[in-house]
This record gives structure tokens, C-alpha cells and sequence, in this order.
């Protein structure tokens, strides 16, 4: 068999393994409709934890305090800020009643821990449904809660939602980084459905207090700089307990990193936490990533090294009309539809950035958080 057939039948076995995994994996909750589950007495505590974001509280904390609910609480969490968050803090608390405050101090034992800062928040809340936000985000609406709130019920003690990034004109860094936003959720609400889930994101998710701590919380991998949110999740989560929530309404929003610099050293910490998924799930992600990027690579081998170049046209549209279609769906869904027609590109430029990310990150351990 010459090296041109081996390579031809190794594309054709590529296009077949990331056919399939978009079918029987994304497929389902690229179809899915959303449904809008509205409560407005299920007592709620948001939970935001934050180191020097004095700006983006007053910002984004009156769209949360202003919320069309009856019956929640805000938790503000202070993590060791050096400006002037706790002062910002004080002042919302001393004009809203269902706002209280958690300052921590500075902690050798877990200095830079995020966990550590969100525990002591939890442990504060009066209730025992909590909504997960961060100080840089805003909702999409007046009735997030109500949305993100409403997918509780006796069986779902977890609530996965959509963290959107504000969208800037002219800007391919900003196009990539919520094509890889809207690829990961694509990822976390598909598994959820198929009865795998296996992460969320901490700008707007949700779960119960006494699961937290009947799972002794984030003490597996309190060690870990990263992990609030996924490590969390891939721990506890089944396919009896998780709801997801993608209405409109239940949206969070948030600015996108300005250089690529910041969004790279950002997705270096967020994918730190992958290598300690359940092995199913690190199979699973691993098996999209590598047949995607083999699907580049190959592309490329075939167009340039085989004569009859045809058949390999028609196997690279063929995939890349069934991504299109199961990213358009998705798009329509989450609101990014001006990114639809610009699939293939920022597909390859997010395997390429992708490549670098897991290549620095086995180099060196990325920084902490802010």
C-alpha cells in the first residue's frame, strides 16, 4: 500500500470519527429546544466571589440586585482585594438588605485560592439553592434568576447556564474567543443531555448547598489553583441530577479578554483542570480535539500530495457542511450568529491556539487567578 493510499484512507477515517462524534454527540443539543421554566419563590442566594473588581461591581451588581425576584439574597465575597472591592462592597450593603458580605483575609495555607474564598461564601448563604456568578459579568435580563432558578426541582440539583462574551465589531480575537466559548458550551450542554456531564462554567451555573457539602465541597482538589467550576461539576454531576438552561433570559454577559496574550494565559489556566475528568469524559474531549486537528493536517497532506483531489474535496465540504449545520443551530440558540459563515476559520485557528495551550501548559504551570 503506498504512503498516498495510507494517507488518503486515514482522512477518510478522520472525517468518519468527527462525523460521527457531531451526530451522535452535538447533535443532541444542537435540536433542542429551549424551555423556560420561570420561579419566583424558590429562595436563592448569588454568590459572587471577588479580588480587585471594584469597577465591574458597580457596573454589573445593580443588573443582579435589580433583579424581578421575590425571595433572594446576594453573597459578596471580598478574596484578599488590594483596592478598593471591600469599600464598594460596604457601600451596596448599606443600601440593600438582602446583601451580605464575606471578607477574607489573606490565608498562607490557601493564598490565591479562589475555592477557598468561595467556601467561606457558601458557608454564609442562608439558602440552599445558589446561583455562581463572577463580578465582571452582567445578566442578559431582569429575569435570570427567575430562568436560571426555575430548572431546580426535586431530582435536578445542578443548573449548567450559558456565559456569553460581549460582542465587539471588527474584532477576530473577540470572534475566536466566543466561537471557542460557544464550542464549549456546544460540548457541556450536549454531554448533559446525553446524560454525561461532565463541566460548567462559573459565570453562571447553579447548585444546591447541601450537595456541596455532602461531597465535602472542593476538598479533592482544594490544591488547585482552577477548578471551582468544572472539577466540581465532573465530581458530582449525574445524569439524574443536572438540568441545563439556554433561554435568553438566563444568560449571563461579560467583556472578552482585549489581547490574545490575556485570553491565552486565561485558557491555560482553564485547561489545567482537564487531566483530572473522569476517564470517560477525557477520552471523549480528547478523541474531538486530536481527530480535529488530524482533520487539518491531513486536509492539507491530501490537497497537496494526491492528484485526484476531488474525492478529497468532497470528504472536507462533507464535514464541514455537518459542522455548520450543528454550529448554526447552536448559534441561533446563543445568540452568535454572526459567527456561523466564519466557522471553518475560527476552527482552525482555535485548534492552532489550542495546540500552543496544551504544549505551554506541559512546559510550565499557568499563574493564578487574577
Amino acid at each position: 500500500m503506498s504512503l498516498i493510499t495510507i494517507l488518503f484512507v486515514a482522512f477518510i477515517a478522520i472525517v468518519s470519527i468527527q462525523s460521527i462524534y457531531y451526530l451522535s454527540f452535538l447533535f443532541a443539543f444542537a435540536i433542542k429546544r429551549p424551555e423556560k421554566k420561570l420561579k419566583q419563590n424558590l429562595p436563592l442566594s448569588v454568590i459572587i466571589c471577588a479580588k480587585n473588581e471594584e469597577e465591574n461591581l458597580k457596573v454589573n451588581l445593580p443588573a443582579i440586585i435589580n433583579q424581578k425576584y421575590s425571595n433572594f439574597e446576594i453573597v459578596l465575597v471580598n478574596d484578599s482585594s488590594s483596592d478598593n472591592t471591600l469599600e464598594v462592597m460596604k457601600a451596596f450593603d448599606s443600601k440593600h438588605s438582602n446583601i451580605s458580605l464575606v471578607n477574607v483575609k489573606v490565608n498562607e495555607a490557601f493564598w490565591g485560592n479562589k475555592k477557598y474564598a468561595l467556601t467561606l461564601g457558601i458557608k454564609a448563604a442562608k439558602n440552599d439553592f445558589l446561583i455562581f456568578t463572577d463580578a465582571d459579568c452582567t445578566p442578559s435580563s431582569e429575569n435570570w434568576l427567575a430562568n436560571i432558578g426555575g430548572h431546580f426541582s426535586n431530582t435536578k440539583s445542578i443548573v449548567l447556564g450559558y456565559g456569553a462574551y460581549i460582542k465587539k465589531p471588527f474584532s477576530l480575537l473577540n470572534k475566536l474567543v466566543r466561537f471557542e466559548t460557544l464550542m464549549t458550551a456546544l460540548q457541556y450542554f450536549s454531554y448533559t443531555k446525553l446524560g454525561i456531564p461532565y463541566m460548567g462554567v462559573g459565570r453562571n451555573m447553579a447548585y444546591r448547598k447541601e450537595l456541596f457539602f455532602n461531597n465535602s465541597g472542593f476538598n479533592n482538589h482544594m490544591h488547585l489553583k482552577s477548578g471551582d467550576d468544572d472539577l466540581f461539576i465532573n465530581e458530582v454531576a449525574t445524569k439524574v441530577n443536572t438540568a441545563i438552561c439556554f433561554t435568553q433570559d438566563s444568560f449571563t454577559l461579560s467583556q472578552a479578554k482585549s489581547t490574545f496574550k490575556d485570553w491565552f494565559f486565561q485558557k491555560r489556566r482553564h485547561v489545567s483542570t482537564a487531566i483530572l475528568y473522569k476517564a470517560k469524559h477525557k477520552y471523549l474531549l480528547g478523541l474531538f480535539y486530536f481527530s480535529q486537528l488530524a482533520f487539518w493536517i491531513l486536509a492539507l497532506l491530501c490537497f497537496i500530495l494526491i492528484q485526484d483531489w476531488q474525492l478529497v474535496l468532497i470528504l472536507f465540504i462533507f464535514r464541514l457542511l455537518i459542522q455548520l449545520i450543528c454550529v448554526g443551530l447552536t448559534s441561533y440558540k446563543l445568540i452568535e450568529k454572526d459567527l456561523i459563515f466564519l466557522t471553518p476559520i475560527l476552527d482552525l485557528f482555535l485548534v492552532i491556539s489550542q495546540l500552543f495551550i496544551f504544549s505551554a501548559n506541559l512546559i510550565s504551570k499557568p499563574k493564578h487567578w487574577n
